[in-house]
C-alpha cells in the first residue's frame, strides 16, 4: 500500500504555497487571524489580544509521547509549542507558555530547522501547539523545510477558537485537524476563557476542517493517522462544559465518525487553584456523566481516559 504524501508538497511545487503565505504575511498588518479581529498592525511591533509578535514565540520543540495513540504513535508526535494565545483560560494547565509569553523568538529559517529536525528524530507529525496567530510564520517557514527535506504530516493543534478565512489559508496544508471543542455556552466560554461567542466560531471551524479533510481519520498500515480530524472536549467540574450539548452537536452537525477524544485530566491550575467552582478535579459521577453523554450522542471512534491518567495504555477505544 502506498503511503499517500502529505498535501503540501503539492502546494509548495505549484507555487500556491507562495501565494497563500504572502496573503497571511499582508494580514498582519491589519490582524485579523483569530475571531478576536484585533487589527493591530504585528509587522510594525503591535500587540493584540495574543499579545505575539509577527515572528514566531517558541516554548519547546521535542517528540511528545502522550497525544491519542494514532498520534504520538510509537516514535512520538513532534510538538512546537508556541507562546501566547487568542485565549485567557483561567484554569490553563501550560499558563507559564500561553499566558506569561515563556518562550524565545525564533526566525523563520529555525522554525523550518525545527520541523526538520523533529523529523530526522522520528516524529511521525509536526504538531503545532496552539498555532492560531502564527499562521503567517508557519506557512513561511514551510517552503524552507520542504527543500530541507520535511515531507510528515502536519497537524494544527489548537483551541477551537478559529476564524473560517483562516483556515482556509490551510487548506491542504494542515494534514490532521486536532481542535478542542471547549464549551457549549457562549456565557461560560466568555468568563472561563476570554472567548467571545465561542460556540458559534468553534462550530464554524469544526464544519470547515470537516469540509478540507472529511470525517473519518485515514491511517497507514501501522495505525498512524496520516490525514483526518480528531475533536478534543475535556470535561469540567459542574458540568461546566456542556459536555451532553457538545457531543450531540457533534454527531448531528458534522459526522456519528467523527472521532472524540473525551478528556477527564482536568485539574485546578493557574487562576483557579482555590476557586469556589473550579478549585477540584472532575468527579468519576461527572466524567461518566459525559461517558453516556456520549453514547447517547451515537460516536463511534475515539477515546476515552482512565481518571487520573493520560497515558497511552490508559486510553479506551469506544
Amino acid at each position: 500500500m502506498s503511503v499517500q504524501l502529505p498535501g503540501y508538497l503539492a502546494l509548495y511545487r505549484s507555487g500556491e504555497l507562495e501565494r497563500r503565505t504572502e496573503e497571511a504575511w499582508r494580514s498582519l498588518s491589519h490582524c485579523e487571524l483569530c475571531p478576536h479581529r484585533c487589527g493591530v498592525d504585528r509587522l510594525h511591533g503591535d500587540r493584540g489580544r495574543c499579545r505575539s509578535p509577527a515572528m514566531p514565540v517558541v516554548a519547546s520543540a521535542n517528540l511528545h509521547a502522550w497525544e491519542e495513540p494514532p498520534i504520538s504513535g510509537t516514535r512520538g508526535s513532534g510538538t512546537i509549542f508556541f507562546s501566547g494565545c487568542t485565549g485567557r483560560c483561567r484554569f490553563c494547565q501550560n499558563y507559564p507558555i500561553s499566558q506569561l509569553g515563556v518562550g524565545r523568538e525564533v526566525s523563520l529559517e529555525q522554525l523550518a530547522q525545527m520541523m526538520v529536525r523533529l523529523q530526522d528524530r522520528g516524529a511521525h507529525n509536526i504538531n503545532f501547539v496552539t498555532p492560531t496567530h502564527y499562521v503567517a510564520a508557519i506557512l513561511a517557514a514551510l517552503p524552507i523545510a520542504v527543500e530541507r527535506g520535511l515531507c510528515i504530516p502536519l497537524l494544527y493543534n489548537s483551541s477551537g477558537f478559529e476564524r473560517v478565512d483562516t483556515l482556509r489559508l490551510l487548506e491542504g496544508v494542515i494534514d490532521i485537524w486536532l481542535p478542542d471543542a471547549k464549551y457549549a455556552s457562549e456565557e461560560v466560554g466568555r468568563s472561563l476563557s476570554g472567548f467571545p461567542d465561542y460556540p458559534s466560531h468553534n462550530q464554524l471551524a469544526l464544519r470547515e476542517m470537516v469540509r478540507q479533510v472529511g470525517d473519518r481519520l485515514e491511517r497507514d498500515r501501522e495505525g498512524i493517522a496520516r490525514r483526518g480530524m480528531i475533536v478534543r472536549h475535556m470535561v469540567l467540574p459542574h458540568g461546566l462544559a456542556g459536555s451532553r450539548e457538545v457531543l450531540i452537536w457533534i454527531a448531528t452537525n458534522l459526522s456519528p465518525e467523527v472521532h472524540v477524544s473525551l478528556m477527564s485530566q482536568y485539574f485546578p491550575a493557574y487562576q483557579c487553584v482555590d476557586d469556589d467552582t473550579l478549585g477540584r478535579k472532575v468527579t468519576a459521577e461527572e466524567y461518566e456523566e459525559a461517558i453516556a453523554a456520549l453514547d447517547e450522542a451515537g460516536l463511534v471512534n475515539g477515546w476515552i481516559q482512565e481518571q487520573d491518567e493520560w497515558e497511552a495504555d490508559a486510553e479506551t477505544v469506544f
